[in-house]
């Protein structure tokens, strides 16, 4: 019986080693499947989107892009601007793309939920504005925004379009903050608190790709 449980142990070690190997393996390859990935562009990182990253709700200098540039050691620069849908935002594209950005987290889609504007459009509007970053050199980073209903209609379809652009994807930005008073300045917008755990889920998982994403 322990010569048996001993072998039994044996085998399930080297299944769960070898599906590690298979994961991390898989995780190494996607990494450099992403584009841009080092960004060819050689302008600043900026941060462009609607009022989560305007950073409503924060005081000075406590919104997400500024807390996550102290931690990353790069200058972030805010292109968020409150009420922006995914129309508007493709609307001012050419003014971040004048800047010719390095790296780009793109946060937009709140607002199309809460305008209840068609999820296809919304989609196709990030997909547009993703693609016109790509020619420019840029690396991308979606932040996943979370439908305004019970259940959440826009986690697979954003990972679905990531996937389809290769671009680096973090689910539902305002996951572990969102409905939580203590994180909240109001129903929507984080207060500081909120702002600086979105920064440090975000600092996380972009620390990894540092050495690529600040190569000159």
């Amino acid at each position: 019986m322990t010569i048996q449980f001993s072998r039994r142990s044996r085998l399930v070690g080297a299944l769960v080693l070898a599906a590690a190997a298979v994961w991390l393996g898989r995780s190494w390859f996607e990494r450099y499947e992403y584009v841009n990935f080092p960004p060819s562009a050689s302008g600043p990182w900026v941060a462009f989107g609607d009022s989560l990253t305007e950073g409503i709700g924060a005081t000075e200098g406590h919104d997400y892009p500024r807390v996550l540039g102290q931690r990353l050691g790069v200058a972030i620069l805010n292109q968020g601007r409150s009420g922006d849908t995914t129309a508007a935002g493709l609307a001012r594209l050419d003014d971040v793309l004048r800047l010719n950005p390095r790296v780009v987290l793109l946060c937009l889609g709140g607002n199309d939920g809460l305008q209840r504007s068609s999820q296809s459009q919304m989609l196709a509007n990030l997909g547009t504005i993703i693609d016109r970053l790509h020619q420019q050199g840029a690396f991308v980073v979606l932040m996943g925004v979370r439908s305004a209903t019970l259940r959440d209609r826009n986690r697979k379809p954003f990972r679905q379009l990531a996937r389809e652009k290769q671009v680096f994807h973090v689910p539902n930005i305002l996951e572990g903050v969102f409905a939580k008073p203590i994180y909240m300045s109001d129903a929507l917008h984080p207060n500081d608190e909120g702002y600086r755990r979105i920064a440090e889920r975000l600092a996380q998982q972009l620390e990894p790709l540092l050495p690529e994403l600040k190569r000159p």
